[in-house]
Formats: C-alpha cells, sequence, structure tokens
C-alpha cells in the first residue's frame, strides 16, 4: 500500500476572513507508546527504564504506572477511528524499542513488529500519514543496566534497532523522527532524575546528551542507507530564553540556559560543533572527552526536517541569596553548570503543568530555527496543555485548552506569514494519557481517557480541531 501524498506547504498565505493555511499542510496529532500502550508485559514485551522507574516507590506520582495506559495496545482499531473522525491527517506515534527487540540487542520480536505494521496499514487505510519516532524515552532495561546514554555502545545500539524497524515498516512509513526531546532523556533522566532512570550526575547527563545525539547520527545513517526516499529528522524541544531585566548578571544567565536548552542540541545537529561558550560553561562537569573524531560529523549528518516541540518560554534571572528554584524540570540539576541561575515567573496565565502560556514564544522559537540555523522544513511536531478536565453530561468542554490551541495555531500562521518554511502542526495529545511522573493526574489529550473504563470522549477542543483541519485554517479575529 502506497503513502499518502502531501504536497509540500507552500504558497501565498491567504489574509482574508479566515487564517487560511497553505496547501498540504500536514494537520496532525501525537502521543508516545509508554504513554498510551499498556500491554507492559504482553505479546513478547521486555521492561524498559520507565517500567523499572514507575514501579520505584516514590518516583511516580500516587505510583502510578504505564502497565495499562489508555489500552492502545488492544484498542488501537477503535483509537485509529476515532483519528479518522477528526480529519487527522497524520499520527505521530513512537514504537516501543522493549517490544520490539527486548534487550534492546539481538533478534527481533515478530509479534511486537506486527502490532506496528497492524498500526501502519490501518493509519494507511484511513487516509492517515504515520509519523514514526523512534525513541520517546522507553530506553531497554539491560541496556541501561550496562550503562545506559552515558555509555557510548548504545548509540551503536540504537542504530541497529532504527534498521529493524525500517525492515519491518520502511515501505510503509515516509517520515521518521530517530529522538523526541533529547533534552528530557539526557537532563531529566540522569541530571535532575526526575524522569527515569532516575539518576543524578552532571557529567553523566553531558555525556547522555552526546550519545543521544550520536545515536541520532547513525540511525539516520542507517536509515538513509535502507529508505533513500524517507523523510528524516529529529525532534527537539525548545524554548526562548529571555533575561529579567538588563542587567549584565540576568542577561549571562539567559545566554546559559539557551545554551544548555537550545543550543547544546541545535548547534552539533544542524552546525556539526559545540557552542564555544557552552564548552566552557560545562568545563567544570565535563572536560568534552567523551567526543571522538568523527562524532559531530556523525552527528550532524544532512536531514530532511526539523521537529519542534513547544509549550513554553524560560525567563531567568541571576542568583538572589537563599532563593531555592521550585518546578522538578528547573531543579539546579537539570542544568550542569547553571546552577545558580533563577527561574522567574512573571504572572502570566499558566497550565496545569504551572506552564506559562505564550504563544509569542513560538513565533520566536520558529523564525530563530529558521533564520539562524537551516532551511529545512519545520514541523511542530509537539503542542499543547494539561488543565483539569470534567466530565458533565458525557462532554468535556476543555475552553482552556481550546484557547490555548487556537493561539499557537495563530502563532504558527504568524511564523508562515513570516517566512518560516513550517509544514505541519502536531497536537500533544491525542488523548489523555501516563503524563510521565506526574502519571494520570495531568491530561493533555483532546480525548478523554476513563482510567477505569477506557471510554473515550472528545473533547470540545477535538471537535473544534476537526473543524480547522476541515477548514484549512482559523476565522480572522
Amino acid at each position: 500500500m502506497s503513502n499518502p501524498t502531501h504536497p509540500p506547504a507552500v504558497g501565498v498565505l491567504d489574509q482574508g476572513p479566515e487564517l487560511t493555511f497553505p496547501p498540504g499542510f500536514l494537520w496532525g496529532a501525537a502521543t508516545a507508546a509508554y504513554q498510551i500502550e499498556g500491554a507492559a508485559a504482553e505479546g513478547g514485551r521486555t521492561p524498559s527504564i520507565w517500567d523499572t522507574f514507575s514501579h520505584t516507590e516514590g518516583r511516580v506520582v500516587s505510583g502510578h504506572t504505564g502497565d495499562v495506559a489508555c489500552d492502545h495496545y488492544h484498542r488501537m482499531p477503535d483509537d485509529v477511528r476515532l483519528m479518522a473522525e477528526l480529519g487527522l491527517k497524520s499520527y505521530r506515534f513512537s514504537v516501543s524499542w522493549p517490544r520490539v527487540q527486548p534487550g534492546g540487542t539481538g533478534g527481533v520480536n515478530q509479534e511486537g513488529l506486527d502490532f506496528y505494521r497492524r498500526l501502519v496499514d490501518e493509519l494507511l487505510a484511513n487516509g492517515i500519514e504515520p509519523w514514526l519516532t523512534l525513541y520517546h524515552w522507553d530506553l531497554p532495561q539491560p541496556l541501561e543496566d550496562a550503562g545506559g546514554w552515558p555509555v557510548r555502545d548504545t548509540a551503536g545500539r540504537f542504530a541497529d534497532y532504527a534498521s529493524l524497524v525500517a525492515d519491518a515498516v520502511g515501505d510503509r512509513v515516509k517520515y521518521w523522527t530517530t529522538l523526541n526531546e533529547p533534552w528530557c532523556s539526557a537532563f531529566l533522566g540522569y541530571g535532575s532524575g526526575a524522569h527515569a532512570p532516575g539518576r543524578s550526575d552532571g557529567a553523566d547527563s553531558v555525556r547522555a546528551g552526546h550519545h543521544l545525539m550520536l545515536g541520532h547520527g547513525l540511525a539516520v545513517q542507517a536509515l538513509r542507507a535502507k529508505l533513500p526516499q524517507a523523510q528524516l529528522g529529529v525532534t527537539v524541544n525548545l524554548y526562548p530564553v529571555t533575561p529579567a531585566s538588563d542587567e549584565p548578571g540576568d542577561v549571562d544567565a539567559a545566554r546559559r540556559i539557551d545554551g544548555l536548552a537550545n543550543r547544546f542540541f541545535l548547534d552539533p545537529l544542524l552546525r556539526g560543533s559545540y557552542p564555544a561558550d557552552l564548552t566552557a560553561d560545562l568545563a567544570e562537569v565535563t572536560d568534552f572527552g567523551h567526543v571522538r573524531d568523527g562524532d559531530l560529523e556523525i552527528i550532524s549528518t544532512p536531514l530532511d526536517l526539523v521537529g519542534i516541540n513547544y509549550y513554553s518560554r524560560h525567563v531567568v534571572a541571576a542568583p538572589v541569596a537563599g532563593e531555592e528554584p521550585d518546578k522538578y524540570w528547573r531543579a539546579p540539576s537539570c542544568w550542569p553548570g547553571s546552577e545558580d541561575v533563577r527561574f522567574v515567573t512573571r504572572g502570566v496565565p499558566v497550565t496545569d503543568m504551572d506552564w506559562e502560556i505564550d504563544a509569542p514564544g513560538l513565533v520566536e522559537t520558529l523564525r530563530r530555527v529558521h533564520e539562524e540555523y537551516t532551511d529545512l522544513p519545520l514541523y511542530v511536531t509537539e503542542n499543547g496543555s494539561a488543565f483539569v478536565d470534567t466530565v458533565q453530561d458525557g462532554r468535556v468542554d476543555d475552553v482552556d485548552r481550546l484557547a490555548y490551541f487556537d493561539a499557537h495555531l495563530r502563532a504558527s500562521h504568524e511564523a508562515i506569514a513570516a517566512g518560516v518554511p513550517l509544514r505541519g502542526y502536531f497536537a500533544w495529545s491525542l488523548m489523555d494519557n501516563f503524563e510521565w511522573a506526574w502519571g494520570y493526574t495531568k491530561r493533555f489529550g483532546m480525548i478523554w481517557i476513563d482510567y477505569d473504563t477506557q471510554a473515550r470522549i472528545p473533547k470540545s477542543s477535538a471537535r473544534w480541531y476537526a473543524e480547522v483541519i476541515r477548514r484549512n485554517g482559523l476565522a480572522a479575529q
């Protein structure tokens, strides 16, 4: 079965009574395997670092695990039908590494691969473009036991795994993402310990970040050899970083956090080098001896697209004696070499994650990547918000989430009007799910999940998004 075709999103934007997106703009939604699949010990799947982490007391809110999650493994055809009813043009999903290659090395688990074959076939049968992410944080536990991402060998194992998945579904999948948000894998997983595998070591987090990117480059080379027509990319989570004032200390704090949040990954991936100021900032953490000759050439292997996950902005300042960071993802250990930077809250509206809502930051982020780094097509591969939702008379009227999507889609339109080659947008998330260390206490979905019955209810935001897709645009304000 051939892929549905989507022409590149180019052309003059309609600035009339509607904000119309370019022809072929790819409208989608996204999920991740561990967050929705469940069936954690079925079909030959073995534990990942998130299975181990979530089953460790005190790691996840209320002791929640992904053992069942949204039971998507068993309910996949019905979930795809829901996607089709919403009119999705594309679905971004991740493959569970331990489901298809137990142990992270050696032979494949055909039963696991068969699940993804069925998923791809189901999507195509419903006119939905599959967008496959190889790694959304679920490292097989045996690879972590052997050292995890701080160990160079893991990068090679990842490339082997990529080849196995390419052999299984490469004839039907056009779009491939290697990594999702390597910042989180490196700095939350090995720096702060807030995410799996829960380790806290600054040097390990820096090494993990490098080896994640090395694995990405090796995987791109492996995929290119097997799938010359595929569209290959990586997804990074980016933030505009703003100093709290023009004071030199605040400006330098912004430089440092921008280095760790954004340039640590953008520069090696798209320029083939680490920023000199970043390596100087990290000198007390590591000497970068883990970087070998040829690594950066591999990491910067040419791509076809760049995925950008956007949620909020960082506003930072120089330290104030006695003041402590108050957000787990903003803890000092997330930012090796920048332990004394303050993250400043501005009193603007926030989501249930306490993330400030800043739609103009999406324009700023997209323009920066395009104007400073690359002419490649860009995709917003995640954008969304958690709010407290309730079911009333069989409906979930999530007006705050709808407003969030509306504002960020207007920002996306503004970026395109400014010349950014933005080709698509993926709402996060298709459905409520296991929200990592927050368990099931945070809801990001356009579809409500009743975790007791597994009932699905499309929320108001889902119905609104379906109309946006149908119109390929928004009503002008």
